[in-house]
């Protein structure tokens, strides 16, 4: 008897480092130290000595049972991005720069060509969010995982100067919000929609009319990376006052966590175009209103609040910074006085 027998091929757990080590390499930074296969990673913050305070800003998350999906048509290219724009989106919103990224992938059996395409979305998320994949674990775990399913994590270090940093304390009545469109439905809200979906490649390979593309195209579409949107805004002289990246929980849970007590968000539905994922979902699974802006983004990851000081003029050199950042931005509400929450009208 030995380790192979028991379910653990040491041997291919070599050939997935080998096979990913062209992917890992694009998203090297200069402040990168050491090579991939060290114990650990190490990340020179010498280049960051200018702040005043550096801060540093960190998030870790998964990808959830959309992976169930990736299993079903046996593609594995995008869920990386997935992951990596999990925990990204949430240090930007907070007013930091990513870093650096590590990923932890468990499997039940170790096929070193899935684990690498797993690993080259991984890179291709931290290329388009400028951090560094340093590092990372394959666990082959036969006999906790089926053989031809994994879960896929990861966790991410950003820096912002303490004075930069978003944490909505002066967020005011008659503020305006501005929301930065979504690809779908990101990566929340599956286990709802595996019992809307029939998730067999026989359905997910169905063609909609109203998608324009198939059913499975439409909810493997990667969760969009606003990191350049945030930062263009930035750049254009337009302050963040505060800033929600919006996942489970939807618009109800998470757009108030970046409210002070004592104030409101007021959305108008019909300022930005809904995906028409959305409709499907709700019109197939006899979902409510209320339940699907309380589980899903509804057409918006990121909405975020800037001072009315700013006026028509500075919202609309805010949307145009992030459409040059390559995303799609619209005004979408205000805030008001009240009790803190949500109000769609």
């Amino acid at each position: 008897m030995d380790y192979k027998n028991a379910g653990v091929d040491i041997e291919a757990g070599y050939k997935s480092v080998e096979l990913m080590k062209e992917y890992v390499q694009k998203t090297m930074r200069k402040e990168v130290l050491g090579a991939l296969g060290g114990f650990s990673g190490a990340f020179s913050l010498e280049s960051f000595k200018s702040m005043e305070k550096p801060t540093l800003v960190s998030g870790t998350d998964g990808v959830g049972t959309k992976l169930k999906l990736a299993f079903a048509l046996d593609r594995h290219d995008t869920v990386g991005i997935d992951c990596v724009a999990m925990c990204v989106n949430d240090i930007a919103c907070a007013g930091g720069e990513p870093l650096f990224f590590l990923d932890y992938i468990a499997c039940g059996k170790n096929v070193p060509e899935k684990i690498a395409t797993l690993v080259s979305g991984v890179a291709e998320g931290c290329v388009q969010s400028g951090a560094a994949l340093i590092g990372g674990e394959t666990a082959e775990m036969p006999g906790f995982y089926p053989e031809d399913e994994y879960d896929l994590a990861g966790f991410a270090v950003g820096i912002a100067d303490e004075k930069d940093l978003i944490t909505g304390q002066d967020v005011r009545e008659g503020d305006t919000l501005i929301g930065i469109a979504s690809s779908g439905v990101h990566s929340n809200g599956f286990s709802l929609i595996r019992k809307v979906f029939d998730i067999s490649k026989e359905s997910l390979d169905t063609h909609y009319n109203s998608l324009g593309t198939t059913l499975g195209e439409a909810l493997l579409k990667p969760t969009k990376i606003y990191v350049n949107a945030l930062k263009a805004v930035k750049e254009s002289g337009i302050r963040i006052q505060a800033c929600s990246h919006i996942t489970g929980g939807g618009f109800y849970e998470n757009i108030p966590r970046m409210l002070p007590d004592g104030k409101r968000a007021v959305i108008k539905k019909g300022s930005y175009p809904q995906p028409p994922i959305f409709t499907l979902l709700q019109e197939t699974g006899g979902i409510s209103e209320e339940m699907m802006y309380n589980t899903y983004n509804m057409g918006l990851g990121m909405v975020f609040v800037i001072s009315h000081d700013e006026g028509i003029g500075g919202a609309m050199k805010a949307i145009e910074a992030i459409e040059e950042a390559g995303e799609q931005a619209f005004i979408v509400g205000r805030v008001e006085n009240g009790e803190k929450g949500v109000e769609l009208c």
